[in-house]
């Protein structure tokens, strides 16, 4: 078997039950299911849901995105071997530190496959938790600038690229185009400020203001989790995402969660430890692979300016990377899961046989 063959690249085409059309993103694909099927699984497994919550398998691919486009290799590689695999054991592993330290449970309810989610039906809160412990990155690009404020948030004048900052910031930023909310323009991806959350919080998603102060300590509390336990690894945890939503439990009780991934290359910056000591950034996420692409091409503002998003459509779309450049994103990302959980990851032969097969003998998904 080649290379290639080992890379779930589409992961929404597989045989699974379902009772809506698939939704793909641009690493997971969600296959929602019956009712029927939703109520004999959280009867036969034992969930801890309503009995009629909807569920869904969520399967994560190996592809690879950067600057909002789908990057593939050379000799037909159309991911990264062993990226989704290394993903979800990241998140698994952070998920049950949040639970064993009684932060907030997740959506998963069962991990049958490396690839492969068993979720509940969460209903979303509309931000894009981010927290930064370091000046990096986008925010570092506009205080270059000259911006001094974030989220209602005023940084002070003098902070050198890459400092670590006194407080840990926290700059929510907008999930979808939201419509109607004063001082909030009606784009994806926009900065919101805590006032914004506290004054519109119904319409972020939240059911209740005292909700603003939870997602802030559930953020908090997991960012300083995953950094002290990176720190012993000798990583630093730089900045992250995290996402939150509403579920119930099988008592009907409604509890915030922690949903998608968290602590992971593609969600957060983390550093080698003894490079910075150095002086030097080192990346451990996925903002290496960034910078490989912002210096193999002769015209990195493609990259960068939104404007030019169909060149940089094309530029995804015909040029495949060298084979190299994507093992060495693949070194990084498993690499970090085996020093994250101390464990060897399972790398599938053929993801796409292993799945059905597990989905159709043990959970009767497939037809």
């Amino acid at each position: 078997m080649s290379l290639a063959e080992t890379v779930l690249a589409v992961n929404d085409n597989l045989p699974i039950r379902t009772a809506a059309p698939v939704h793909s993103g641009k690493v997971r694909s969600v296959y929602w299911l019956s009712a029927a099927d939703s109520a004999r699984l959280i009867e036969q497994r034992g969930y801890n849901v309503q009995p009629d919550a909807p569920l869904a398998i969520m399967v994560i691919s190996d592809r690879i995105s950067a600057f909002d486009c789908i990057w593939h290799g050379e000799n037909g590689l159309r991911g990264v071997p062993g990226k989704g695999a290394a993903l979800n054991a990241i998140s698994n592993h952070w998920f049950g530190r949040f639970r064993d330290h009684g932060l907030a449970d997740s959506h998963i309810l069962e991990i049958p496959h490396p690839l492969v989610w068993i979720v509940q039906k969460a209903q979303p809160v509309m931000i894009e938790a981010i927290a930064r412990q370091y000046i990096t990155g986008s925010m570092w690009r506009s205080y270059a600038s000259g911006e001094r404020e974030f989220c209602g948030i005023r940084l002070p004048d003098g902070l050198q690229r890459d400092q670590r900052l006194d407080d840990l910031l926290i700059t929510p930023s907008s999930k979808g185009i939201l419509r109607g909310i004063p001082g909030v323009p009606e784009a994806d991806d926009v900065n919101v400020s805590r006032a914004n959350l506290l004054d519109n919080y119904a319409a972020f998603g939240f059911q209740s203001p005292q909700d603003v102060a939870l997602y802030e300590r559930l953020l908090r509390e997991g960012f300083a989790l995953i950094s002290q336990e990176l720190a012993q690894l000798d990583q630093v945890f730089v900045d992250t995402k995290f996402e939150f939503g509403y579920v119930a439990d099988s008592a009907g009780a409604q509890q915030l969660i922690y949903m998608d991934e968290v602590g992971t290359p593609d969600s957060s910056r983390i550093w080698h430890g003894p490079a910075l000591r150095q002086g030097r950034v080192v990346e451990h996420s996925k903002e290496g692979f960034r910078q490989v692409l912002l210096n193999h091409f002769d015209d990195p503002d493609i990259l960068l300016n939104k404007q030019r998003m169909p060149e940089r459509q094309a530029l995804a779309r015909d040029n495949a990377l060298p084979t190299d450049v994507l093992m060495a994103v693949s070194a990084t990302y498993v690499g970090l899961a085996e020093t994250i959980t101390g464990r060897a990851l399972h790398i599938s032969d053929d993801p796409r046989a292993e799945i059905v097969d597990v989905l159709g003998a043990d959970f009767a998904l497939v037809d």
